[in-house]
């Protein structure tokens, strides 16, 4: 796959060669945003700082609501 595309490549104009430069700079920047968002949500998950919330009480229920939607 790699050999086909740097093949595909060296057939393109030189004023190609920047939108292709661009577009694999952005899919290595997206793929390290994903892999960053994920060390955060497993940091956060581990890290138990919002346990607090699980223990909350419940403020309001069905019986308070002014009007049900279906």
């Amino acid at each position: 796959m790699i050999r086909n595309t740097m093949n595909s490549i060296s057939k393109l104009p030189k004023e190609r060669l920047a939108e292709v430069a661009d577009f694999v700079d952005f899919i290595l920047a997206k793929g390290e945003e994903e892999n960053l968002q994920k060390g955060i949500e497993t940091l956060s998950e581990k890290s138990g700082s919002l346990n607090f919330l699980m223990d909350e009480e419940e403020l309001y229920s069905v019986s308070d609501l002014k009007k049900k939607f279906n």
